[in-house]
């Protein structure tokens, strides 16, 4: 315990190396971790909340003891990723939703452009 706290001095978080470095986490620390996530988002979900960092009140409001818990068995680095993740799954899971109610069609892998391959603006500039 603390000397004027009622907290044991070693919190379950992330752990630092005597240098001042995080250790990284072992697999059921990463567990622990998306259980916690898990949890979190399946409660912004009742709560019908999207984006825990814009509507944070709210998500202190309804979700908060989770969010703790999220705090506690995750790095800050992974919080805020997690949280910024939800709302770019979201957004792009309506405009996938959007593109299809307005009769777009996927395109076949087959026919999909491969990653570094030359495009015809990057041709003709030579």
């Amino acid at each position: 315990m603390g000397w004027f706290s009622s907290t044991p001095s070693t919190p379950s978080g992330p752990q630092r190396t005597s240098d001042g470095a995080f250790i990284a986490p072992d697999r059921s620390a990463r567990d622990r971790c998306y259980e916690a996530r898990d949890a979190f988002f399946a409660c912004l979900d009742r709560a019908n909340i999207i984006d825990s960092i814009k509507d944070a009140d709210k998500a202190e409001e309804e979700c908060g003891k989770l969010e703790k818990g999220m705090s506690t068995e995750c790095a800050a680095s992974w919080v805020k990723y997690f949280k910024q993740r939800r709302v770019m799954e979201w957004k792009k899971q309506k405009t996938y939703e959007k593109l299809a109610s307005e009769g777009a069609v996927g395109m076949p892998p087959e026919l999909a452009i491969p990653s570094g391959a030359p495009t015809q603006s990057s041709r003709t500039q030579k």
